[in-house]
């Protein structure tokens, strides 16, 4: 079992909680090297990672050699040529700020097959007291989850500050996914998940 701890991996709970039971294939965008992928594996039959940072994903190959359930690509997940509606979920970690938010999650949107689920854990900027509050209580959660923990960090390439605010994304999530819950998490992050519906919704 993975040790490792970040207030990525903190999350992975509920992405996992989040696929649907009897899933067959499930794409995970901006895998890195691949740890959420690996979890994934208990959810699904065939998961497959996507990221841009090539040695991340040597490192995800290099874990994964005898699961042939799981497969890694180098490359955005924008124009990846993935065949629409062929995946049961799409989920993603910490890598929707990397990219124009809309862009990723209309393209999830095409991916994710009717009754499918999008799951994702992002990053914002905070631009309300509240939001600067929860930040507040967020370093001292962190503190306290440190100090029982064995925390890593990741070498992928970061992004910051987010492009958008809690508020913004709040908007884009609902224009982009009609429906999605949302819910702003104490570690600086936000959880967003949709289940597309069987028959459209109307684009």
């Amino acid at each position: 079992m993975d040790e490792r701890w970040n207030h990525n991996i903190h999350y992975h709970r509920l992405v996992l909680a989040a696929v649907p039971a009897g899933a067959r294939r499930v794409l995970d965008v901006g895998c890195g090297e691949g740890i959420l992928a690996r979890e994934l594996r208990s959810r699904a039959a065939h998961v497959v990672g996507i990221d841009s940072h090539e040695p991340s994903i040597e490192r995800a190959r290099s874990s994964a050699t005898e699961d042939s359930g799981l497969a890694f690509a180098v490359g955005d997940v924008l124009s990846h040529p993935f065949e629409p509606e062929s995946f049961d979920a799409v989920v993603s970690i910490a890598a929707l700020h990397h990219f124009d938010a809309a862009a990723g999650l209309a393209r999830m949107r095409e991916l994710v097959r009717a009754g499918g689920v999008i799951a994702v854990v992002g990053l914002a900027r905070s631009s309300t007291a509240i939001d600067r509050a929860l930040d507040a209580a967020g370093l001292l959660a962190s503190w306290a989850l440190r100090a029982t923990r064995r925390h890593w960090e990741h070498a992928s390439p970061i992004a910051w500050p987010p492009p958008e605010s809690y508020a913004s994304m709040r908007e884009i999530a609902e224009r982009e996914l009609p429906g999605a819950r949302m819910r702003r998490l104490l570690l600086w992050r936000y959880s967003l998940v949709w289940t597309k519906p069987a028959h459209g919704i109307g684009r």
